[in-house]
Formats: structure tokens, C-alpha cells, sequence
């Protein structure tokens, strides 16, 4: 099998040569010619290229102007670069639980915590935890596996409580949100007044080392971020503010930008493979596969079934050479990182239970039919429901994407 990288391996290389011979290493044409095109991608006006996903969420807090010891809202089901980018923008971070159909940020737990845990400051319009007392100014949902939050009622209780919305898009390249209240289908990316998306190379469009993007309608926001990416310069040599050196570099700029022009053929095939996975696992005892609003058209970064002896089942498929992966096994309010903060087992049930149960499939453009067909057949004879003497038809040596 051909994969992505080495059918593409001539184009990669041209970049490397370029590079080499005009000696621009970081940002430069690759870099400015790919923020331009994603940004049309994604149907924003901007895109701020930086160093990795972190920076990309770090940077967009900050330039939002979130401000020390506000309180960020997020869900307790993601990556911890989702927390450690608003604790490290000088924010503190606010768990609401998930939905357990789609694993995103559950709206209506969002409109209690608003409702019945806060009150609201007259003279600013925000809310106050009553708690903690602190301010609430942001939000940020997680698209999570490749499929957005519910993003109307998201940007409805924004607005109502005067909260900014950073999306968590670093899974979710190229998916797609059915707006009712615009009637019109959104990117990831452009719903929110700021996103953040990561390149690491397991993702949908994976650059081949660490980088990312900040994306954004807002002309001040983009240039406070690009600021921020570097140094704190508005010209060289001239700090308008204290930034960080969180760059993306020229060559990581023209691998994206190659890449990109394949991104929606490979989310389609993602998606067929989704589909195929649904169909193959529909008649299997005590698995759920994933669930896909009418509003929703996920990317698959990951594929994620439940199953609730999901530590035997993996087990078992790495016994039969079958790589699977956990995303996440332990929520991050139950992590030690955050073992201040109070939060203990049975605050957030639904991603407890979830954490228990979630297990990650094979899934890339180019797996087979005949690959997957091996997957939920090996999944099949676990469960006993085809007869523990059915025959493996091959090994496989197959990993899920990265983090």
C-alpha cells in the first residue's frame, strides 16, 4: 500500500530543496501562502500559523483578552493541552460534563452551570461563580474525534452572557456544523471568535513535526497573535508587547500546504470508513459505535466505540495484533495535575463513565475493507457471537492516529 506521505514524496522534497536554496526557515512565502489557504478553507478571514496546538489555544485566550483568574468553561473529556493552555494564559479552567452521544460539551449542562452556579455581575454583564467567585469570560468547546459541538446554543449562551468562544479544533479539521439559526453549513474553525489547531503529524492534516493555527474573523485578535508568536514584535526589534517564540517554521508551512489540497479526499474516505466500521458493527453484541447528529458531518480523526469490558476487548485485540488506543482513559479532573482543585470521583459522571468504556479503533484514509473486516471479526469473536472457532483471517500491525 502507497501511503499519503510517499505518494506526495517528490512534492515534499521540492520543499525541502526550496528551503535549502532561499535559506528562509522560518515563516517566509510557504508559511504566509498556507495561513492563506487555510484560512479560505476553513471560511475565516485569518490564520495565524504558529509552533504547535498549545500555542495556538494559549495564544487565542490571551489575545481574547482573557484575563488572570477568570474562569474558563471546558469539558473534562479532551487532551490536557486544552487545560494547560488556559492555566498557562494565567486563567483557571471549569469543567462541565459531556454529552454521551457525542462526548462534547453538553449544552445543557452548560446552561445550568450559567444559570444556577452563577450570578451576574451588573456592572460587567458576566457571570460570577458563586463559589469561587470569579469571573467567567470564555468558553471553549472541544470538537472532539473529528466532530464539532453543538455550536448554536454554544454561541446563543455566549452572547447572552457575554462570553467569548474559543473552539477546540485540534481534532477536527474540515468538519462541518449545520447552522439553524444562519441555515448554512460552518467549518471548523469559524464559528467561534477565535479557534486553535493543532498539526501534530497524527492528525487529519498532520505537518511533519509540531505546528499549528490560530483562525479568526477578528482583525485585532489576528494581530495580537501574531505578535505574540513572536516576541512580542510588531516590526523586528520593536516589542509592542511580551510575546513567546512560538513560530511555525517554512518547511512545516509548505508540507501543510501540500497536504491540505488532499485533506477533503482523505475526510471522505475517513468518513466511508466510518461508515463501513457502522455497518460491519451493527450486529455486534454490546458495542456502540459512534453517533452522528443530523447537524453533524464528522472527519473521523478518530473512531471510537464503547464496550463495557473494553480493558478484556483490548486485550484481546492486541494479543491478535490489532492496535487500539484509550482517548482518554482518565478525565482530567481525576488527573494528579489537577488534584487541587477539588474536583472528585462522581463530579462529572457521564465522562467517568465514558472514560471506562471508550476505545479507539484502527482508522485512516487508506485502511482496507478487508482490513476493517478483520478488525470487527477479531471484535466479533471476543463477544461470542459468530463461535469461538472462527478463523483469523490475518494479522495486523496497525496503530491508531496520535494525540
Amino acid at each position: 500500500m502507497i501511503t499519503p506521505h510517499l505518494e506526495c514524496e517528490e512534492k515534499f522534497i521540492a520543499i525541502f530543496r526550496k528551503a535549502l536554496r532561499t535559506g528562509r526557515f522560518i515563516g517566509g512565502p510557504m508559511v504566509e501562502d498556507f495561513e492563506r489557504d487555510f484560512a479560505g478553507f476553513c471560511g475565516t478571514k485569518y490564520c495565524i500559523g504558529v509552533g504547535n496546538g498549545t500555542d495556538a489555544l494559549r495564544f487565542a485566550l490571551i489575545a481574547a483578552g482573557i484575563k488572570h483568574g477568570e474562569l474558563v468553561i471546558t469539558v473534562p473529556n479532551t487532551f490536557i493541552a486544552t487545560t494547560e493552555a488556559i492555566t498557562q494564559a494565567g486563567a483557571v479552567h471549569q469543567f462541565v460534563d459531556i454529552n454521551e452521544q457525542t462526548y462534547n460539551m453538553d449544552v445543557e449542562k452548560l446552561r445550568e452551570y450559567l444559570e444556577k452556579e452563577c450570578h451576574i455581575d451588573t456592572k460587567t454583564g458576566k457571570p460570577i461563580d458563586r463559589r469561587t467567585k470569579k469571573y467567567v469570560s470564555a468558553i471553549i468547546p472541544v470538537h472532539l474525534y473529528g466532530q464539532m459541538a453543538d455550536m448554536d446554543p454554544i454561541m446563543e449562551l455566549a452572547k447572552r452572557y457575554n462570553l467569548t468562544v474559543i473552539e477546540d479544533a485540534c481534532q477536527s479539521h474540515g468538519a462541518e456544523y449545520f447552522s439553524k439559526k444562519e441555515n448554512k453549513w460552518r467549518s471548523a474553525g469559524s464559528i467561534g471568535h477565535v479557534s486553535a489547531f493543532s498539526f501534530y503529524p497524527g492528525k487529519n492534516l498532520g505537518a511533519f513535526g509540531e505546528a499549528g493555527a490560530v483562525t479568526t474573523n477578528d482583525e485585532d485578535i489576528a494581530k495580537k497573535i501574531r505578535m505574540l508568536r513572536d516576541h512580542g514584535q510588531s516590526e523586528k526589534y520593536h516589542h509592542d508587547i511580551e510575546g513567546y517564540n512560538g513560530r511555525l517554521d517554512a518547511i512545516q508551512g509548505g508540507v501543510l500546504g501540500i497536504k491540505l489540497k488532499y485533506l477533503a479526499e482523505w475526510n471522505e474516505k475517513r468518513r466511508a470508513n466510518a461508515i463501513r466500521y457502522n455497518k460491519l458493527l451493527s450486529g455486534v453484541k454490546g458495542i456502540i459505535t459512534p453517533h452522528e447528529p443530523s447537524w453533524s458531518k464528522a472527519v473521523y480523526h478518530l473512531y471510537i466505540i464503547r464496550i463495557q469490558n473494553r480493558d478484556k476487548l483490548q486485550k484481546y485485540l492486541t494479543e491478535n495484533r490489532i492496535s487500539t488506543g484509550l482517548h482518554y482513559p482518565v478525565p482530567l479532573h481525576l488527573q494528579k495535575a489537577y488534584a487541587g482543585m477539588d474536583y472528585k470521583q462522581g463530579n462529572l459522571q457521564v465522562t467517568e463513565k465514558v472514560s471506562k468504556e471508550i476505545l479507539s479503533l484502527p482508522m485512516f484514509p487508506g485502511i482496507t475493507e478487508t482490513q476493517q473486516e478483520h478488525v470487527v471479526k477479531t471484535i466479533n469473536k471476543f463477544v461470542g457471537t459468530m463461535g469461538n472457532n472462527y478463523p483469523l483471517s490475518f494479522p495486523l500491525n496497525l496503530s491508531p492516529p496520535a494525540i
